[in-house]
């Protein structure tokens, strides 16, 4: 392992963030390095991804900075990564071929195996911080990775796997169509003439501009029974 003037390792520090805009959506990561009076940011994003992959991605991209082995304090506010590590989960999914137990497959093996592979390569400690309580480097990174997020025209994450999160439900304008991967938007429906065998109605739905795929959610259901007698056209 490479080391400094006095035979020690260099000591780096490294803080880390990454998020999504709507879970799956449009996701970014930053990372903050720091070493002596040297610092260095960088961000990305992708088109579609998660929280927990552009956490991961985070700290995978902040620990490829290093050009050679180094003692490292990794500071995330993601219990998913320190967690993930520190308490030795991903090494056990991975001696079990990315299996979590018996009946469920690890999620994100890609990225677990990129950043375990990184740990081979210098003394990483993962320290856990809470978000948003004012650390100003974790603000910073929090910020670098909403920047990135917002970019437009953003790769692809290839190794998204939007069958590994079971059904991606529709709830608010700008949820990514789970057919095409394009922001849905809010439509009220064209005002009709009301049915007497008809139970409830949709007060708006999610229509999906590209494909032309309708979501209606719970959340716009109403009872037929709450509409005033003189008011019996629905929009």
């Amino acid at each position: 392992m490479s080391k400094n003037n006095d035979g020690e390792l260099k000591e780096v520090i490294i803080y880390t963030d990454g998020g999504c805009i709507a879970n799956p959506g449009p996701g970014g990561y930053g990372v903050v390095l720091l070493y002596g009076k040297h610092r260095r940011e960088i961000s990305g994003g992708y088109r579609l991804t998660t929280n927990n992959r552009m956490e991961l991605m985070a700290a995978i991209e902040g620990l490829k900075l290093l050009k050679e082995p180094c003692r490292v304090k990794l500071y995330s506010d993601s219990r998913y990564v320190v967690d993930g590590i520190s308490l030795g989960w991903a090494e056990r999914w991975k001696e079990n071929n990315w299996w979590r137990t018996k009946s469920e497959k690890a999620i994100n093996p890609d990225l677990w195996d990129q950043l375990l592979g990184q740990c081979e390569k210098h003394d990483v400690e993962f320290i856990w911080v809470k978000g948003h309580i004012g650390i100003k480097e974790n603000e910073r990174c929090d910020a670098l990775s909403y920047q990135a997020a917002e970019q437009d025209k953003l790769p692809e994450d290839d190794g998204y796997d939007p069958n590994a999160y079971g059904k991606v439900k529709i709830t608010q304008e700008g949820d990514l169509c789970r057919k095409c991967s394009t922001p849905v938007v809010k439509i009220k429906p064209k005002r009709r003439k009301y049915k007497k065998k008809r139970q409830y109605y949709y007060e708006y739905f999610f229509h999906c501009p590209k494909c032309d795929t309708n979501y209606y959610v719970e959340d716009a259901k109403r009872k037929v029974e709450r509409i005033p007698s003189d008011q019996l056209s629905l929009f």
